[in-house]
């Protein structure tokens, strides 16, 4: 398969990890990629760890599986770096994003020996500031789409900014205040 970037996320019931997965893979779509986008289903509840995954081609994928040795990893929940092992098939070249207020070089000592880009964004003071309530997976999105590259930032600010747009049209202080998060998780992401 040629030109595929493979991203897999970690995070809890309820805190939009699968929400972020698909939206990242209609924002590929609509840059003219083949997309998927799929949680791994499980006895999922609030609270409980989750699996959701990205594929993001320029050709169409035959592949129809979980996703073993990611390119790029996202931990929505910083907490899950102790329980699951979050970096396993991780391949070198690419990185993994935690949401944490912590220093890439603090969380490396937790990553079993991973030895390529470890990036930090601390989402929940975002969404906080930005939201009003702790929402990470908007931040995260866009960290993830800065670090990886899979999708033009620009491009990607353009596509969410409609998206939200068509779906909180009654609510323009959503708009707004998710294109101010996404914006500073951009800026703000730390690359170790």
């Amino acid at each position: 398969m040629k030109d595929i970037v493979e991203i897999r996320w970690h995070g809890r019931g309820g805190q939009g990890a699968k929400t972020a997965s698909l939206l990242l893979a209609d924002a590929a779509f609509n840059t003219g990629k083949y997309v998927q986008g799929f949680p791994e289903y499980g006895p999922e509840r609030m609270g409980a760890p989750i699996t959701a995954y990205n594929r993001i081609s320029t050709e169409r994928s035959t592949v129809h599986s979980n996703i073993y040795y990611p390119d790029f990893v996202v931990v929505v929940d910083e907490t899950l770096l102790s329980s699951v092992d979050v970096t396993a098939g991780l391949k070198p070249e690419g990185a993994i994003v935690i949401n944490s207020g912590k220093a890439p070089e603090q969380l490396r000592p937790l990553l079993k020996g991973y030895t390529g880009r470890v990036c930090t964004i601390d989402a929940g003071r975002i969404s906080e500031e930005e939201l009003g309530k702790n929402f990470p997976n908007t931040p995260m999105l866009a960290a993830i789409v800065k670090v990886s590259r899979v999708v033009d930032p620009e491009a990607f600010v353009k596509d969410m900014e409609a998206s939200f747009r068509h779906k909180f049209a009654s609510k323009p202080q959503v708009i707004e205040g998710n294109m101010r998060a996404r914006k500073r998780s951009m800026e703000e992401v730390q690359v170790g």
